[in-house]
């Protein structure tokens, strides 16, 4: 008995202490503050206040950075789920020379960092014309190797059966592919989707490599700029929360995904 109340009064203090900055913004954001004082709860509100979500909604380039991650999120996330399913479908399926070998020259693409790809990556982008657009943000994220590996362990554990059985129908691959292996895929390419969703949605690094015009900033981008030019706290975690709502409402419709995304990204 003893031990369980150990455990929960654990828990209880670890979940507290993940959901307190989730508080802090949320409750900071009803709260007419400019600036971080030295009360360890002046961000609780004594007269809570809309003022600040009215100030960045009126506020015209804060709706543009909006605009701009989705753009740059919403693209990549349809094009992962179609590139991802295709071609988990051909590795974990198709027999061909050097599949394997291809295969894991793409996984170890993972193994290397992105921040050693980022200069040689800027140059090339600028040779092309991109800094300063949306292609920068969104070629390189047409489709991902991760999304492959999850859509190929998957459809390793459907059984080739279900492919014979099709083709002694007279079903041709496409055919087997669009009728047969997509609705069966459709728990993993959702998870490809959700972890796509929250990464490029997410994503301050490269924004911050390739923008400069504020104009073109997206959402997270904006926020950092927004904090070192105004530094009014009540505006930041308005924004914040607002920022917060897609990813929140992505996770909450598609947590049973997500979960078993994560169980299988470790499948052998």
């Amino acid at each position: 008995m003893l031990k369980k109340v150990i455990s929960y009064t654990a828990l209880i203090v670890l979940g507290f202490c993940f959901l307190l900055p989730f508080l802090i913004m949320i409750l900071g954001s009803f709260k007419d503050v400019q600036y971080a004082q030295l009360d360890p709860l002046f961000w609780i509100p004594d007269q809570p206040t809309m003022k600040n979500y009215l100030y960045i909604m009126r506020d015209g380039i804060f709706m543009r950075w909006i605009l701009n991650s989705v753009i740059i999120t919403v693209i990549p996330v349809a094009s992962q789920m179609i590139f991802c399913a295709v071609l988990g479908y051909i590795f974990a399926k198709k027999q061909f020379p050097g599949r394997e070998i291809i295969f894991w020259i793409f996984m170890a693409v993972i193994m290397i960092p992105q921040q050693l790809l980022i200069i040689p990556k800027f140059i090339m982008f600028s040779g092309f014309g991109w800094i300063n657009t949306y292609w920068a943000l969104i070629i390189p994220e047409l489709w991902g190797i991760m999304g492959v590996f999850l859509v190929r362990q998957f459809l390793q554990s459907i059984p080739n059966d279900l492919e014979e059985a099709a083709y002694i129908d007279g079903a041709n691959d496409i055919q087997i592919f669009f009728k047969v292996i997509l609705p069966l895929s459709v728990p993993v390419v959702a998870t490809v989707g959700t972890f796509s969703f929250i990464s490029n949605w997410n994503d301050l690094f490269q924004p911050l490599i390739y923008l400069t015009q504020e104009k073109m900033f997206p959402v997270t981008l904006g926020l950092a700029s927004m904090l070192g030019k105004e530094g009014n706290f009540g505006i930041e975690m308005a924004g914040s929360a607002v920022s917060f709502i897609p990813t929140f409402l992505i996770f909450l419709f598609f947590q049973r995904y997500f979960t078993e995304g994560i169980q299988m990204s470790g499948l052998k």
